[in-house]
């Protein structure tokens, strides 16, 4: 009987589609990865827990994703506590999608915010005070209050307001970059993937262009590769 478990295997590009009779992107083991590899970040870390603001470190440690629209508005914010599963504040349509689609979230994890669009609602009125001090709140609960915070990128007077309100604030961002440096078998497949997707259209481009050819009339979808993985 020939043992396969030791035979060499090339990195997999499989199809798309979910299927029953071969195995590709497993989900749960790529969520699983994720959340556990920026835990240990922050357990390797001085910080109590990360405050988020990123958009990919977001995605990275709840895997909620709700389109790149939002991704410079500094409207969604995620805490990662030591020992705790992720807390996500998002817009209110949001949170409920989260609820009824993203059963891997604590449902009372999930929570509607709004800090004011970079600016479009003036500190003054209170928003972003509100939001440190239920952070706190979740923070004193877990008695990680007097412990530093690792924010990855941030609004100043955010920041100021953390720090108005007792919080040593440092940074997240490099220990979240080091968690997302190794890939799972489930992220290279996906790169590979979006590879094969952006290789299969410019071989559609090389074929079609022609001296002459205007680029309207290449006719051709645009491909956009996901870098948050």
């Amino acid at each position: 009987m020939v043992d396969n478990s030791m035979r060499p295997r090339p990195l997999a590009s499989p199809g798309q589609m979910g299927v029953d009779y071969e195995q590709r992107v497993d989900f749960d083991r790529l969520r699983n990865y994720r959340l556990a590899r920026a835990q240990a970040a922050l357990d390797a870390s001085a910080c109590g827990s990360f405050l988020l603001f990123d958009f990919y470190n977001i995605r990275y440690t709840t895997s909620s994703w709700v389109g790149g629209a939002l991704g410079d508005k500094m409207i969604r914010y995620a805490l990662l506590t030591r020992g705790g599963e992720p807390h996500l504040w998002d817009f209110g349509s949001a949170v409920n999608h989260h609820q009824l689609f993203s059963p891997w979230l604590k449902s009372e994890n999930n929570r509607p915010g709004f800090l004011g669009f970079r600016g479009a609602v003036a500190p003054s009125a209170g928003l972003m005070a509100d939001a440190v001090t239920q952070i706190k709140g979740i923070l004193t609960d877990l008695g990680l209050q007097d412990s530093p915070v690792g924010i990855d990128i941030v609004e100043p007077p955010f920041l100021f307001e953390m720090q108005r309100q007792g919080f040593t604030v440092v940074d997240a961002q490099q220990h979240m970059l080091d968690a997302r440096e190794i890939k799972n078998v489930d992220e290279i497949m996906l790169l590979n993937q979006a590879a094969a997707m952006v290789d299969g259209v410019y071989t559609d481009i090389v074929e079609a262009l022609k001296p002459g050819v205007r680029e309207s009339e290449m006719g051709l979808p645009r491909v956009c590769l996901t870098p948050d993985l």
